[in-house]
């Protein structure tokens, strides 16, 4: 069911106007995801313009195309200077409501959008200030700063959107939410836009990569902590102990462990083995070229790229976290291991690689859970029908 079939959502007579503010429109999960849903929400109904805090490139053109207007927030002040800015847009442009995304998105768009007495809506894309990010860098002083500012600015916010059910459950106690005010919209995928999975597809991306017949474990994630690549990395030679010519393509664009990953490629002598491809704009050709989708996350707020995988029947090994719980299931649909554990990780890309049948079983079943719940027709129904129980609890 595609979000066309929904009814406009209006306000009198004249579209619902969502004014949606995000930090930037560099390619992210959450950035690909507003990206993905603009065509479908201006269908149902909704008249969407989109603001950044920074300027940078990214997925602009995919939504001038469609003819949102943008708007960018960049400027001196830091985080006053945003807010500032934030309620002279919402003065000028009178949305119905804002719609906030990522931390200081958030922050400006909750503050400013109550000093304009405009009702808020924030998206949940992720879990923060836990455990989970220890490592990352980041100190816990901060983090704790962090999560004070976003429960204080949560208070005006009417209607919570999580992306996995997880992520709802966990945020709503970190920022000490009513989960009554968190409903859970999972991400979709549009299926026209990936496409099929065909042999002819498949011989031409890895033609275009200089493949052979050789095995391919793919990964798509920017090199993050959280993203758990290094824990591929040291898997790779428990693999090839066992598929001697497997090749492991990560793509993604560089971040904070770029240089780890790297030395750890070198000090495991593994160089011919690791293709490092970058940022690429062919994800879903390589999905097709690969034998293997290696999902190796820490932990997650609603695997994207697994949904991806899902849709082009790329077999999947991916960690054990709940959110991935609640896209697939180990051994119906992928094979699920714990995350941070290389052997683990190992074995079951070797038993996959060693399995074609067990496959083409797994597969089928993604293929199917993918059409019968997260496409992004299905993903857009979702965010309308948010709008409108948002709208009306202060209606």
């Amino acid at each position: 069911m595609m979000a066309q079939s929904v009814c406009p959502l209006s306000t009198g007579n004249d579209p619902l106007r969502v004014l949606y503010l995000i930090d930037s429109l560099v390619p992210g999960g959450a950035e690909r995801s507003l990206a993905a849903m603009a065509p479908h929400l201006i269908a149902g109904g909704i008249r969407l313009e989109v603001a950044t805090l920074h300027e940078r490139p990214g997925l602009h053109d995919e939504l001038t195309g469609i003819g949102v207007p943008l708007h960018c927030l960049a400027g001196p002040g830091g985080r006053a200077g945003w807010i500032a800015r934030t309620v002279r847009l919402i003065a000028t442009r009178r949305p119905d409501i804002v719609h906030t995304t990522l931390f200081e998105a958030d922050v400006a768009g909750r503050v400013a959008a109550a000093m304009c007495r405009t009702p808020v809506v924030s998206s949940l894309v992720n879990v923060a200030y836990g455990p989970e990010q220890q490592g990352s860098g980041i100190g816990s002083t901060k983090l704790g700063a962090a999560r004070l500012v976003d429960a204080v600015t949560a208070r005006p916010v009417i209607r919570f959107h999580a992306v996995s059910r997880h992520v709802g459950e966990v945020m709503a106690q970190r920022l000490h939410l009513q989960s009554v005010r968190v409903e859970v919209v999972p991400r979709g995928r549009d299926p026209e836009l990936l496409g099929r999975r065909t042999e002819e597809r498949r011989a031409s991306a890895r033609a275009g990569l200089g493949l052979g017949d050789d095995p391919v474990v793919l990964a798509a994630a920017r090199h993050e902590q959280q993203k758990g690549l290094d824990t591929l990395v040291e898997a790779v030679p428990f693999v090839l102990g066992s598929a001697r010519a497997a090749r492991f393509l990560i793509a993604g664009r560089e971040g904070t462990q770029t240089r780890r990953l790297y030395a750890l490629v070198d000090r495991l002598g593994v160089h011919d083995a690791v293709w490092f491809l970058g940022t690429r704009a062919d994800v879903y050709d390589l999905l097709c070229a690969a034998d293997v989708f290696a999902f190796p996350s820490r932990w997650e707020g609603m695997p994207g790229a697994i949904l991806e995988a899902m849709a082009l029947e790329t077999p999947i090994v991916a960690s054990d976290v709940p959110p991935v719980r609640e896209a697939v299931t180990d051994g119906v649909s992928a094979r699920l291991v714990p995350p941070g554990r290389p052997q683990a990780l190992a074995e079951a890309i070797v038993d996959s690689l060693g399995d074609p049948a067990g496959n083409v079983m797994r597969t089928a079943r993604a293929l199917s859970d993918f059409h019968a719940r997260f496409t992004i027709g299905r993903a857009a129904e979702g965010m309308l029908a948010f709008y409108e129980h948002a709208l009306s609890t202060v209606r």
